[in-house]
């Protein structure tokens, strides 16, 4: 046990204890997480900002305005209901299409508009929130996920973590929905979490159920050697978010929409570790090389520009 513990601390990997103590607690503080756990916020500040994200068509923050929910989507095939104060893609409903008076999931089944008035009523009354507090559903635009991904996506939209440091891109996975993980890019629900090499944007290793695998395991296709497209341009991006949020430790989400480009879902101020997992490599040496830097440069090209010192 204590050999396995020497070997993980020589990879330089991040623990849960260790990234509270030694990256969350210094560098985001408490008043600065409304940047990010409230999705509507992050969203006006992201448009203020240029940034592109998901078009927010409404908003319901008592049971009263329930009953304006057919008139946001009266004229909507497709859309998204989630918690304003959500985590871990908890309480997200996708509707890719409707019939009649049907409304049809990523997975092919139905629901009726009783049993989504009923899944916003749990949203408002904290269900799927942190801590349990009263919520808003947020109602917005469905991602269509760009065709690159159809042979390793299952059903749902993927999308790519970037962890930021102080500004600057540390590292990088693609998260891919499977079928045990109901179309869901979340990790903890059985979807694949693939490492991105930074410099390139070309995948490398991938885990599933903190297992190693080589394929999709709906689709038996290869997951290295996937190139992002576009990958500068996700890096401008993802590094941008910091002067939007100023985390110094922050998850950085991003989808890559068939029709529009790169948009961010949401931001994060506590990111989970797997993406050390995803990688094969840990954290700790990345983060400290950056530590090691005395002055950090403020234009967002010359951070970018400081990824080859740290790999």
């Amino acid at each position: 046990m204590l050999k396995r513990i020497q070997k993980l601390r020589e990879a330089g990997v991040v623990g849960i204890n260790a990234r509270n103590r030694s990256y969350v607690m210094p560098h985001n503080p408490r008043k600065l997480y409304k940047f990010v756990d409230d999705k509507v916020y992050t969203k006006q500040l992201a448009e203020e900002a240029n940034i592109a994200v998901p078009k927010l068509y409404g908003l319901i923050t008592t049971v009263h305005e329930i009953n304006s929910f057919n008139q946001i989507i009266h004229d909507k095939k497709d859309f998204v209901v989630k918690p304003a104060h959500g985590s871990g893609g908890k309480g997200i409903l996708v509707i890719d299409n409707r019939r009649g008076d049907l409304f049809i999931k990523p997975n092919n089944t139905a629901i009726n508009s009783e049993a989504i008035r009923y899944h916003i009523e749990n949203i408002l009354g904290g269900v799927y929130s942190l801590g349990g507090q009263v919520d808003q559903a947020i109602i917005e635009y469905r991602v269509k996920f760009d065709p690159i991904f159809n042979s390793i996506s299952y059903q749902g939209v993927p999308d790519i973590r970037m962890l930021i440091y102080k500004g600057i891109p540390a590292m990088a996975m693609l998260r891919l929905p499977t079928q045990q993980s109901d179309g869901k890019a979340n990790l903890h629900q059985g979807a694949v979490g693939v490492g991105i090499n930074l410099m390139t944007g070309t995948t490398t290793l991938a885990v599933c159920n903190d297992r190693r695998v080589y394929e999709h395991p709906d689709f038996g296709s290869a997951l290295s050697d996937v190139h992002i497209p576009d990958w500068q341009q996700l890096l401008f991006l993802s590094a941008s978010c910091y002067q939007l949020a100023p985390l110094g430790y922050l998850g950085v989400d991003i989808v890559l929409d068939a029709e529009l480009g790169p948009l961010i879902l949401e931001l994060n101020a506590r990111p989970g570790l797997a993406i050390q997992i995803a990688n094969g490599q840990g954290l700790k040496h990345r983060l400290d090389a950056i530590d090691k830097i005395k002055t950090l440069p403020e234009k967002i090209e010359d951070r970018i520009s400081i990824i080859q010192t740290i790999l």
